[in-house]
């Protein structure tokens, strides 16, 4: 009887470090994809502010599209530090 009692303590141990092992999985998933999101939309940000300095004719407009694409591209090298 001592013995069934084992096993069954074992199988619930089993199960629960398969239980948090997944859990940790999904989370470092699921943080995974948000910096995969928040990746792509810095990307969207750089191409946009690209673009916008392509026809901008203005200094200090040029200017402040120049540390705007600066700084987005800080925050990808960081991302990408990662």
């Amino acid at each position: 009887m001592a013995r069934g009692w084992e096993s069954k303590s074992v199988e619930a141990q089993i199960e629960a470090k398969d239980g948090n092992a997944s859990a940790g999985r999904a989370q470092s998933t699921d943080d995974e994809k948000k910096a995969q999101r928040e990746r792509q939309g810095l990307l969207l940000s750089r191409t946009y502010l690209l673009r916008r300095l392509e026809s901008s004719t203005h200094e200090r407009y040029t200017q402040s599209l120049r540390k705007a694409l600066d700084e987005i591209e800080q925050k990808i090298a960081t991302l990408d530090a990662r």
